[in-house]
């Protein structure tokens, strides 16, 4: 029968996972709970660096003109670490916050942190000079690391901040202020040949290693607090979740290249390193299997088209609307894409029509798809070849070491097919938020994700993301959390009420939209409201859409606004 599968899902797992296997899971204790885990997985950031040694000169970083080896990287990156801890008194715990755009220096910090047993802290990039120096204070950071782009947004924040009197900053491809630190001064020119050996610190699988910051309800984002196998497992989930769709979609091997040769895969990096994807899966995805990693400096559909006809990328994605873009580029027909051989996004709702359009467009290469938080450190479920194509408003299936499952609001399971909230437990599921106890304990409890996502299972395992049960827009894989755009509003002199909320649209998924009520006898217009909010908070943030409103917003007796009730109002035909 066309199309049908060769093997159960439940085969493969079996198959995947046996004694012996690389898929091998164990069992092992983590903060006092029994948790499944691979047993494979690399026990930590420095040993996967570590390892990535083996690629050698192969190439690793392609950023415009430049290129970096692996063991150039690898040469940077421990030359950092010591520097970190002889140079800058930086000890286990320690946190090492980076704040810049896809340069390859963002890789060499990573590393070279982790590797000193530092707590990394990739900021948003985006963030305007207020909410990177939140970010700073809220972590406690010790070092930054830093772009020219960031440090003019951080200029007058950086002195004297709360908590951070001995804040030591280095200035990555941009001006130096008086007091900082140049990159080059701090890394030097190690020898790839001979790289220095990295510092001596003991770091175990359980040992926090990173925050990452996700927006708040509350107007203020949460540092999600995760550790060192959190970071490792998604290197053998995404790795699992391949051999899975291979097994049950086999295809043919990728093409040699233009030699004739084995061809090097190369990912093309679209999204953040500051986000999960980026980070946890693009980034050390490409670090374990030795693919080259080529960065844009701004994302651009055309661009992407050349770099992927330039550098033979076998794998691209990001998002569904970089995908979308790309698909819609008057300069598809224009390029060679015949070296790609997979397109994955995650972070965004994927609409169906998106994989049919892949399926048409990249013949014989059908796109694969996720699910994953900043709290479950990337990946979760996946879904690819003939499942995606007869799935495709599914988000797939968990890989083995991730339980999951729908709640009612109280917490009671529901049964197969019914709708509620999403939750997960599993060795990637983060510890909690730094320094918001309250806050953890209202989203994780006994070892369980709270997801915030309404969604259903059905009889093969498959989840379905239904709705958010959080007050929460994604627009492009960026999560906007309304309550913090509605506070920023909310501060504007002339206005009286407000709400936010999302606005569909065909490549972002949404955009923001905001209904606006105005005080009596004051005056603002939609530019006005939009100027205030972009003082405050990153561009993709400000409201691209804005209504307002005369009488009172309407509200249910708890005083809540009725956001659905609002969408029908302002958008009837949606």
């Amino acid at each position: 029968m066309p199309g049908r599968a060769p093997i159960s899902i439940a085969d493969a797992h079996a198959q995947l996972t046996a004694p012996g296997s690389p898929f091998e899971m164990e069992v092992v204790e983590i903060d006092g709970r029994p948790t499944k885990t691979w047993k494979n997985a690399m026990p930590s950031i420095r040993a996967l660096l570590e390892a990535c040694r083996a690629h050698g000169d192969a190439s690793f970083i392609v950023y415009e003109d430049e290129g970096m080896t692996f063991a150039q990287h690898y040469a940077a990156a421990s030359a950092f670490a010591n520097a970190l801890v002889d140079n800058l008194g930086v000890r286990k715990g320690d946190r090492v916050a980076i704040a810049m755009r896809n340069f390859p220096e963002w890789s060499i910090a990573f590393f070279g942190a982790a590797a000193a047993g530092a707590i990394v802290v990739p900021l948003n990039a985006w963030w305007t000079g207020p909410e990177l120096e939140y970010g700073l204070s809220d972590s406690g950071t010790k070092v930054l690391v830093a772009d020219g782009e960031r440090m003019e947004r951080l200029a007058k924040h950086l002195a004297g901040m709360p908590g951070l009197p001995d804040l030591t900053t280095i200035v990555v491809r941009g001006d130096v202020p008086e007091g900082c630190l140049a990159w080059h001064d701090v890394v030097g020119e190690p020898d790839p040949g001979n790289p220095p050996a990295l510092p001596d610190v003991e770091i175990h699988p359980d040992d926090d290693a990173t925050i990452f910051y996700t927006s708040g309800t509350t107007g203020r984002p949460k540092g999600a607090l995760g550790t060192q196998r959190n970071f490792t497992t998604n290197i053998m989930s995404l790795a699992f979740s391949g051999a899975r769709t291979a097994m049950r979609s086999p295809r043919p091997d990728p093409a040699p290249d233009r030699a004739g040769a084995p061809a090097q895969s190369a990912s093309l990096l679209s999204v953040p390193f500051f986000h999960a994807t980026g980070c946890h899966s693009v980034l050390q995805g490409a670090v374990a299997s030795g693919s080259k990693l080529v960065l844009m400096f701004k994302w651009s559909p055309e661009r992407a088209l050349e770099l992927i006809e330039r550098e033979r990328i076998t794998a691209f994605g990001g998002v569904p609307s970089m995908v979308w873009q790309v698909l819609q580029s008057p300069d598809f027909d224009k390029r060679d894409i015949s070296s790609v051989q997979s397109i994955g996004y995650g972070g965004a709702p994927a609409p169906p029509e998106l994989v049919r359009k892949i399926d048409e467009m990249f013949p014989g290469r059908t796109p694969s798809n996720g699910y994953g938080l900043t709290e479950t450190s990337s990946l979760t479920t996946g879904n690819g070849g003939a499942d995606y194509l007869r799935k495709p408003d599914s988000v797939g299936v968990p890989v083995p070491v991730c339980d999951l499952k729908v709640v009612d609001e109280l917490g009671n399971d529901l049964p197969e097919g019914r709708t509620g909230e999403l939750w997960i437990k599993g060795p990637n599921v983060v510890r909690g938020y730094w320094g918001k106890p309250e806050a953890t304990a209202q989203t994780f409890s006994d070892g369980w994700l709270h997801s915030g996502d309404v969604a259903r299972i059905d009889e093969e395992g498959f989840v379905f993301i239904v709705d958010r049960a959080k007050d929460m827009i994604i627009r492009g894989g960026e999560n906007v959390y309304c309550s913090e755009v509605e506070a920023a509003i909310f501060e504007h002199p002339a206005v009286l009420d407000a709400a936010v909320i999302g606005v569909p649209h065909q490549v972002l998924g949404e955009e923001v939209g905001a209904v606006v009520q105005l005080k009596q006898g004051e005056h603002a217009d939609a530019e006005d409201i939009r100027a205030h909010v972009r003082e405050r908070l990153a561009a993709f943030k400000v409201p691209v859409h804005i209504w307002f409103r005369g009488d009172d917003l309407p509200r249910n007796p708890a005083g809540k606004v009725l956001k659905r009730q609002l969408r029908d109002e302002v958008m009837p035909s949606n």
